[in-house]
């Protein structure tokens, strides 16, 4: 699709981690309601390389304009390789060094892989034409409450605002990163706090926005939400349109800890692509989150929220 201007994705996939990577591109086709042409931007270790191109080629057969993908090495500074993969996750720091590694992309999504899509990546995209002109990415807050915050109880080093920001979806202007030697700085902040630094990349980013607040524009919790934004109490107070991009962070995709959020990812993971959305992915979700361990538990008090988008676009697709 050389005419259309592409929508990166990009993701980092290391260890364990094939099936959420590949779990989390199909969300973000699943819900691109836009049509929007989708590039996804994967940098992985070589023997994983066989496993993501065999299913997405399989996908791109199915739905052969929506989306194209692009499996990449991973590439750190050859100075300090080992210290910079292993830096919290395995290669979580890859996105630190997106703006020298993809030189002629301009703007991109980056998500985690335990990250869902649950509404239209346009959403989401609609933030860069909110930046002014000094703001180069945008994140959500971390917590919304002092009571659990980390940041403000716990860190040894400074973070962005009252409670600091998440790093799990990250939009970034890799053009205003290059010309602000974003990397430059990432290097020198790594150098001076790396003994006190303990969530690997996201504490770099936080300190890094701590110095220059003014280069980062603040997205609402419902874009990377959480089970800590329900677990306690709910404290992501979000607008009439419900959760929009969905993160499992500490593995609840995969616990039955907060059951919410283990059958929304399962409910995406058996889904066919391609297969039509209401009767095989929104009605089995529904029927999942009327379970009775979910409305039990306290992140079940957020099913409306997090069927509102897909019930608008899927409701009545037969």
């Amino acid at each position: 699709q050389p005419s259309r201007t592409p929508l990166y994705i990009v993701v980092v996939c290391c260890g364990q981690r094939v099936q959420e990577t590949l779990v989390m591109i199909k969300s973000a086709i699943v819900f691109n309601y836009e049509k929007e042409y989708l590039k996804f931007l994967i940098f992985t270790e070589k023997e994983k390389d066989e496993e993501l191109r065999e299913k997405l080629t399989d996908w791109k057969n199915i739905l052969t304009s929506f989306f194209d993908f692009e499996i990449l090495p991973l590439n750190f500074p050859s100075q300090n390789k080992i210290e910079w993969m292993n830096l919290f996750k395995p290669c979580a720091a890859q996105r630190l060094f997106l703006p020298s590694l993809l030189t002629n992309v301009d703007s991109l999504l980056y998500v985690d892989t335990d990250t869902l899509f649950l509404s239209p990546i346009s959403e989401i995209w609609a933030f860069f034409k909110k930046f002014n002109d000094s703001q180069m990415a945008a994140l959500t807050p971390e917590h919304e409450n002092e009571n659990i915050g980390w940041y403000n109880r716990f860190a040894r080093h400074p973070f962005y605002g009252r409670l600091g920001v998440n790093s799990g979806v990250m939009l970034m202007n890799l053009t205003r990163m290059r010309e602000f030697h974003w990397e430059k700085h990432i290097l020198s902040i790594h150098e001076e706090y790396k003994l006190r630094i303990i969530w690997g990349d996201q504490d770099i980013i936080n300190i890094f926005f701590y110095y220059y607040p003014d280069k980062l524009f603040v997205m609402p919790c419902e874009y990377n939400y959480r089970p800590d934004h329900c677990m306690y109490m709910s404290t992501c107070n979000m607008t009439h349109s419900g959760v929009k991009l969905m993160h499992g962070i500490r593995g609840y995709f995969h616990t039955d800890k907060q059951p919410l959020f283990k059958i929304i990812y399962e409910s995406m993971e058996r889904y066919q692509l391609g297969s039509n959305t209401n009767t095989n992915f929104l009605m089995p979700l529904r029927t999942g989150l009327n379970q009775k361990s979910v409305n039990e538990s306290s992140c079940g008090k957020i099913s409306t929220e997090v069927l509102k988008m897909a019930t608008k676009l899927f409701g009545n697709s037969f």
